[in-house]
């Protein structure tokens, strides 16, 4: 480990001359590159200086655990223990740092939330996730844009797609895919009753056209007029689209704009993330030990978190962590899970990487 360590913090300071060079503004473009490299090694290496520095304090606090001095000896022996953890906890951090970074990390997100089992319950429930999740997004100052939506007759969704914007949004997001599984009381149950609904939730890089090559004989684009809920008329227009792709039979449908073009451009945004995550998956079925690095499979029929309200709790199942702060979480206090999904799928692909 130390060895490739050695050559990367080499590579670096290689890095560090060239963007010294003044005639490196000559060249924007790989300039830019230049930033982008320096910056994906600067933690590991000002991380592995810490440990060297650390390494040589420890070699030289251990020549004192010879001193005759009972006094400087007890002080040595602490101090080594102290230094000995440290480097541990160093080391550790360093594995991290070198496993294989997800290429998908650093994209924005394309969020689908469907109601499943449990009707206006689920599609409330839907509406819930909705908020959770754009309260999150605005705390982590991420930008949250509707692309598509169907709402319910009692306020909720039966689905909606959101285009989520920001620093690291994938990396933050990846682990919410999967069913999630409420248990409370509807507002329509009189004897009270506790009922158990579902919602479903997709999390897809978005993809850009340099991303996913879609060729234009591969597309039937219908044309209609949009409706809402009950049937009622949203435009009086031909403005809605729905996309169909003709090699895998993925449909996407947009009505929320009174722009034609508008309609469609978002459409084909969705259709691009999801021909994205399609490929990913298959990438995923083909490499099936790589499926342990990614707590649980990501599916969207697996069942990944119960929100019980009688008892204020949620649920992680794929990390047997359950949490009584409902009210939090719901509010989109997501930080505690998603934090502690990210260390179990590390803490995965370290051992899938020594095993």
């Amino acid at each position: 480990m130390f060895a490739k360590i050695e050559n990367l913090e080499r590579r670096f300071e290689d890095l560090e001359r060239q963007l010294a060079s003044p005639a490196i503004m000559d060249d924007q473009e790989r300039y830019l590159k230049l930033i982008k490299a320096h910056a994906e090694l600067k933690e590991l290496v000002e991380f592995y200086r810490l440990y060297k520095h650390l390494s040589a304090q420890l070699r030289e606090n251990r020549e004192l655990l010879m001193d005759s001095d009972q006094e400087i000896k007890a002080l040595a022996q602490e101090e080594a223990k102290s230094l000995q953890d440290e480097l541990e906890h160093l080391e550790q951090k360093l594995k991290l740092l070198l496993l294989p970074a997800d290429p998908m990390d650093d994209k924005n997100i394309i969020l689908e939330i469907r109601a499943g089992t449990g009707g206006e319950e689920a599609a409330l429930f839907a509406a819930d996730l909705f908020r959770m999740y754009s309260r999150y997004a605005e705390g982590q100052r991420w930008k949250v844009e509707i692309l598509s939506a169907s709402p319910s007759e009692s306020g909720g969704f039966k689905e909606i797609i959101a285009l989520i914007t920001g620093d690291k949004t994938y990396s933050r997001m990846k682990y919410e895919a999967g069913t999630h599984r409420v248990q409370r009381v509807p507002v329509t149950e009189s004897q009270g009753r506790i009922h158990t609904s579902a919602a479903t939730v997709a999390i897809m890089p978005e993809a850009e056209e340099a991303d996913i090559d879609i060729r234009p004989e591969d597309l039937r684009v219908d044309v209609f007029r949009s409706s809402g809920p009950g049937g009622q008329s949203v435009n009086t227009t031909d403005s809605a689209i729905r996309i169909t792709h003709l090699p895998t039979g993925i449909v996407v449908s947009c009505q929320d704009e009174k722009s034609q073009h508008k309609n469609k451009a978002k459409a084909l945004k969705v259709l691009r993330s999801r021909l994205l995550q399609a490929e990913q998956e298959k990438l995923d079925a083909a490499q099936a030990e790589n499926r342990r690095a990614q707590v649980g499979s990501g599916d969207r029929s697996e069942r990944i978190r119960t929100y019980n309200y009688p008892q204020g709790r949620v649920t992680e199942h794929r990390i047997n962590l359950t949490l009584y702060k409902l009210d939090a979480i719901m509010d989109g206090d997501l930080q505690e899970l998603t934090d502690a999904l990210n260390t179990a799928a590390q803490a995965e692909a370290l051992k899938a990487q020594t095993a």
